[in-house]
This record gives structure tokens, C-alpha cells and sequence, in this order.
């Protein structure tokens, strides 16, 4: 749950008894001389005390307790640095506040009538994603969610609908990616998707595997025959916003609630929280609430592959060659490179309902780890104006990409003498090029952006989230369709 948001448009009153302040004002050398700033004689007092100007609180906010006994923060935004950064200082600030497990927080921001306004919106999202705690099985949790946020200095009752929608999606991303995978099973997560769909009025659809079988799924099925109960499925779930549109998106998200290696087994250190490897599924599913939530007019359908890659009598090996449901037959290199394989049946079922956009997430390579670290995300492409757009959108909303390669000449590398084409390469710098490659093969030339989350986990948090888990994608996701909807 997010904390509740009250507005006013006057400055915070002596006569408020707030606990907890975060006063934000743009970028300045001196403080005007009619600005009524809560705490202004103790922030005068503290920066005289450490010899340091004002505007040097743009670089690193403050904090002290007032004569009251209120904990405030001073935060000095620079309006012209990125959204990331921005989203970052704020963070930084807001976290002053928190780590008292507050239960309602202050908010007092300043400036002209704009700033003001970019001041609250970057304030009370903020606020909301990291006022939220993800679920914990400690008999005592670290801290309390915040209950409520009071803003002061800005009011519009419209204008925070959809940075709400945003954070819950991103909220439920994170929440699902952070349960331990004793209790998000394939079967565990198909049932929180059904009450799910059910409570936001989504139509809920399940390709289970004797299903999958008939229709000839082999490259779903190879990966899921390993676990010990056939609990996996493609779940697709549609959204029709009842509106007078003709755009139609699919969101599709790898869901490997464990990925062990298969008969590649991984070693320890590198197993070790492959309980996250579902993260794509989860921020489609983000991505499809948040767009619920704040009703955009667009169509969505959601194609989520949730299984398990585990190694056992009947998983798949390598040197098998499966068929996948358009055709296409593959030799299997690596049974560690299982999310291509129920990404390509999926993508399939996806693209033969013609959407406008199909848009994948899937934590797919670990060599888009070692080319970009976990700050960016990588994105590839079929059309290159999507990948131009992409790019824009990363850089205006706080979750940035960066754009990769994938000319046909790379499949060479992927040429099998049994098959129409193999899995991967046993060892390649370039994997996260050769699995969008291969990807390709099952869009149908469909209009596709496919993105490989190495941003999913950053320690101590990315951007607005203060978590390792980020959720990103959710937040990018959504101002892409909302620039997709205007193009």
C-alpha cells in the first residue's frame, strides 16, 4: 500500500505538529528574504556551524532537528540536472527522514509556481516508492511503511493520478521479484495473477503444458519438463480500456521463478538469487497494473512464461534439438540460456494476435551485466525509430537505457549444421546481441523493443528506488506508451 497524500497550497504552519519535514526549493546562491522556510533559523545556523553556502546543499542535502524537536531535511534541487539525478538527490534526502520509520511525512516545496510543481511531483513520488516496504519474513521488520504524506506549497488533485499508477506498478514489480521461491512457485504465481486479474478486471487466460503440448510449445516445454510438478504455464492476460482506440500493445515477461542452470548447473555464488530471475514477468505486470491504474487509452495484452529451470531425470540437455511452436528447431548449446527458449514460444503466441508493439522484459544475459553494470538497462530493436524513442524516454522519465546492436550479420554465429539455428554459444562476450538475434526469429516482424533488465538489482537502491530491487522498467514502460499513444 502507498501512503495516503494530503495537499495544500500554503506554506507548512508553526501550529502543524510534524515530526518529520523534507523542505525542497530549487537551486540558489541566497535564501529570498520573504520565503516563510520551516526551519530557516536552525538551517542558517547549521550551515554557519559547517562553513559551507547554501547552494552547496544542491550537492548534499542536510538535516537537524528543530527547536520542536522535528527532524527536517533541506534539499536544494537543481531543476537542470536529469531526471536520474534528480530522482537520486531526492532520494538521498528523503532517506535522511526514514531511516526513523516515520509514519507521515512533510513535504514543504518552493519557488516559483513551476518549480514548485516539478518540485512536488519529484517529492511525492519519491515518497511514495520508498515510503512503501517490500515484504520481509523477520519476526521485526526494519522499519514501518509510511502511512501518510502532507504536501504544502502546491495542490492539484489531478496531477499525482498517474505517478500513483507508476508507483504501484513499480511497488508490485519489486514485491513480487523480493519473495523467496518457497512461495512463489509456478503454481503459487499463476494463482496471485488469477486474483489479480480478477480485482483489476482483466481477462485471464493459461496455456498450461498439456496445452502447450498440443499446440507444439517445445521450447516452453523443454525448459519446464525439468521441474518435478507441471506447473508451468503461459499465462495471458487482456486489458481493454473500453475506450475508442484502435492500439493494441503486448507486454510479454520472462517468469523463471528458479533458475538453477538445468543440467549446466551453476555455482553457488551464481545461483544465489536466481529466485529474481521472474523479474521480467513481474515488471510486465507492473507495467499492465500501472497502466490500469491510470487509465491509459490502449489496449494491452500480457504474455507471462512462468516456470522453473531445474535439472532432474527429464530435463532438457545439451545437443538436443527441440521445435518450437512456429517451427523453427533449435539446438540446445546451454541449458543455463532457458529464457530465450520460453520467451520464443511466448513472443509466438504474442505476435499471431497482431499487436501494434510487442515489448519483452526478461533478466536474460549476464553479459549485458558485464557490458553496462546494473545502472542502464539494454534495449534492441527491429524498428529503428522505436530504439530512438526508447532512448528519449530513459532520459525523461529516470530509468535510462542504452541501445545495442542487432544486425543480421551476427546470427551467422548462430548456424547450426542440425538445426535452423542453435541456442547461444557455449562462451560469447556478446551473448546479450546474440540472444536478441535470436529472439528476432519469433516477433513475425512485428513492430518489437526487447529489453534486458542488468538494471533490475543495483545495491543501495537506483534512481527514485532506495531497494536493490528497482522495479525498473515500469516507470519507462509507461511514459513509452504514453509517448507511443501521440506518435
Amino acid at each position: 500500500m502507498l501512503a495516503t497524500l494530503l495537499q495544500n497550497n500554503t506554506s507548512i504552519d508553526e501550529s502543524v505538529k510534524a515530526t518529520h519535514i523534507l523542505v525542497l526549493l530549487p537551486k540558489l546562491e541566497k535564501l529570498p528574504s520573504k520565503i516563510n522556510l520551516p526551519g530557516e533559523y536552525t538551517l542558517k545556523a547549521l550551515l554557519l556551524r559547517r562553513e559551507i553556502p547554501l547552494c552547496q546543499i544542491s550537492e548534499l542535502p542536510v538535516c537537524a532537528n528543530l527547536q520542536n524537536g522535528a527532524l527536517c531535511a533541506w534539499a536544494m534541487v537543481d531543476l537542470n540536472k536529469s531526471i536520474f539525478e534528480q530522482h537520486t538527490y531526492v532520494r538521498k534526502a528523503l532517506h535522511l527522514l526514514l531511516e526513523e520509520g516515520p509514519a507521515q511525512i512533510h513535504l514543504s516545496v518552493h519557488g516559483n509556481a513551476h518549480q514548485k510543481e516539478l518540485l512536488a511531483k519529484l517529492a511525492v513520488y519519491v515518497s511514495w516508492i520508498n515510503g512503501a516496504v517490500l515484504p520481509v519474513r523477520k519476526l521485526k521488520s526494519d522499519r514501518k511503511p509510511l502511512e501518510s504524506i502532507i504536501l504544502h506549497g502546491y495542490e492539484d488533485p489531478n496531477h499525482f493520478l498517474a505517478l500513483h499508477a507508476q508507483a504501484e506498478g513499480n511497488l508490485l514489480a519489486r514485491g513480487l521479484t523480493g519473495l523467496p521461491p518457497n512461495e512463489l512457485t509456478p503454481k503459487t504465481y499463476r494463482e496471485q495473477i488469477e486474483k489479480l486479474a480478477i480485482n483489476e478486471n482483466w481477462k485471464y487466460e493459461e496455456y498450461d503444458l498439456p496445452a502447450l503440448r498440443k499446440l507444439g510449445a517445445g521450447a516452453f516445454i523443454a525448459v519446464a519438463q525439468g521441474s518435478d510438478s507441471e506447473d508451468a504455464a503461459i499465462v495471458h492476460l487482456q486489458r481493454n480500456n473500453g475506450k475508442n482506440t484502435t492500439k493494441k500493445v503486448a507486454l510479454v515477461g520472462k517468469g523463471i521463478c528458479f533458475d538453477t542452470g538445468g543440467h549446466n548447473l551453476k555455482p553457488a555464488r551464481f545461483m544465489h538469487g536466481m529466485h529474481e530471475d521472474m523479474n521480467g514477468s513481474a515488471v510486465a505486470l507492473g507495467v499492465l497494473l500501472a497502466a490500469t491504474r491510470a487509465d491509459l487509452p490502449i489496449n494491452i495484452d500480457c504474455w507471462l512464461a512462468i516456470a522453473q529451470n531445474h535439472i532432474s531425470p527429464r530435463a532438457y540437455k545439451q545437443n538436443d534439438v527441440i521445435t518450437a511452436l512456429n517451427g523453427t528447431t533449435i539446438e540446445i548449446i546451454h541449458t543455463d540460456a532457458e529464457g530465450r527458449l520460453v520467451l520464443a514460444d511466448t513472443l509466438t503466441l504474442a505476435g499471431k494476435q497482431k499487436p501494434d508493439l510487442i515489448i519483452d522484459f526478461a533478466t536474460l544475459t549476464g553479459s549485458l551485466i558485464t557490458a553496462l553494470g546494473s545502472r542502464y538497462s539494454g534495449i534492441f530493436s527491429n524498428r529503428e525509430h522505436l530504439i530512438q524513442k526508447a532512448l528519449a524516454v530513459g532520459k525523461s522519465c529516470g530509468e535510462r537505457v542504452c541501445a545495442f546492436p542487432m544486425d543480421a550479420d551476427y546470427e551467422t554465429e548462430l548456424e547450426s549444421k542440425i538445426a535452423d539455428i542453435k541456442q547461444c554459444l557455449l562462451d560469447s562476450d556478446f551473448d546479450h546481441i546474440l540472444a536478441a538475434r535470436f529472439l528476432n526469429r519469433f516477433v513475425n516482424d512485428v513492430p518489437w523493443l526487447h529489453m534486458d533488465l542488468s538494471a533490475c538489482n543495483h545495491k543501495g537502491g537506483l534512481g527514485a528506488v532506495g531497494t536493490d530491487i528497482t522495479g525498473f522498467g515500469v516507470a519507462w514502460a509507461i511514459a513509452f506508451l504514453q509517448k507511443f499513444l501521440t506518435s
